[in-house]
């Protein structure tokens, strides 16, 4: 998706997830065990809603979006003092191999052109003991409202390329080189499969 979309986005992206705040809430409850006392990096992190509400068990996090103005909101108001905010593309991610004991990226891989270049750079910065915690919007049973949000979506071009199952979705990180630890599903906007996996060691 053209990164100019998302920085017009910007100003709105926090309204946007007020809808699925239940999905949310239960989302970072699942991740705070996971990245407690661990160093992380979040990837398309939009305006930093996932990496502030989970500061609090996180040891460091540092929290990214290929979107200058998506970066520049997250920077607004409150920052915890463990996480920083920087414009980095997720395909090409600037830190060496075996960085990071958790990956988050979130709502993000379907809407890539390419979502394996991403999984290739994750799997390059995560430790060999690492977690990649990568909830996704799924579009298992497409109810008629959810079908005419998509075409919204797409009018205003947040272009969705991947309309993956939740199953499609799990099949397609085991065939680029991932285990699934654990998978959940929760109503919202759309179905939000949340999937916790590590590398495959080859």
């Amino acid at each position: 998706m053209d990164k100019s979309t998302w920085d017009r986005f910007a100003p709105f992206y926090n309204l946007s997830r007020k809808a699925d705040k239940k999905a949310y809430e239960e989302m970072y409850s699942l991740m705070r065990p996971r990245v407690k006392g661990k160093l992380v990096l979040e990837l398309a992190t939009g305006t930093g809603l996932i990496s502030k509400s989970i500061s609090g068990s996180a040891r460091k996090i540092i929290a990214t979006d290929y979107s200058e103005n998506m970066i520049a909101h997250a920077k607004h108001g409150r920052t915890p003092k463990n996480v920083s905010f920087k414009v980095m593309d997720a395909t090409d991610i600037k830190y060496p191999d075996n960085t990071f004991e958790v990956v988050i990226i979130s709502n993000a891989l379907h809407i890539m052109p390419q979502p394996e270049k991403a999984l290739s750079e994750i799997k390059r910065v995560l430790r060999k003991s690492g977690i990649l915690i990568a909830p996704t919007y799924t579009h298992d049973k497409m109810s008629a409202s959810r079908k005419l949000l998509s075409k919204l979506l797409r009018f205003f071009g947040l272009r969705v390329e991947s309309k993956w199952s939740p199953k499609e979705y799990m099949d397609f990180l085991i065939k680029n080189g991932w285990e699934i630890n654990f998978e959940k599903t929760a109503e919202a906007s759309f179905p939000l499969t949340y999937i916790e996996c590590a590398a495959r060691q080859e």
